[in-house]
């Protein structure tokens, strides 16, 4: 299992268009991968469930990867967080 916290950068958050960006980029992994925020904890590949949590920008979230590709898995997905989506202010 690898974990890695992040900063959600843009100013809209994990809305539907950022999430689903997020999803297409954890289908590329083979391994079993979540989000947590606070206590919540949702597949990482479910978009009701991403957008669910109710993440805004600014808010801390955990990624969480269980498999074969999981340092890579969470290390991407934390580098696309971080890039703010590709979303220009």
């Amino acid at each position: 299992m690898f974990v890695k916290d992040v900063m959600v950068q843009n100013q809209v958050g994990l809305h539907a268009r950022p999430a689903t960006f997020f999803i297409q980029k954890a289908n590329e992994f083979k391994s079993s991968i979540w989000i947590e925020k606070e206590e919540r904890r949702v597949n990482a590949k479910s978009l009701l469930g991403i957008l669910s949590l109710g993440i805004v920008g600014g808010t801390q979230i955990r990624v969480i990867a269980d498999g074969p590709d999981e340092q890579e898995a969470v290390e991407g997905l934390v580098e696309l967080v971080e890039s703010g989506f590709s979303e220009e202010a």
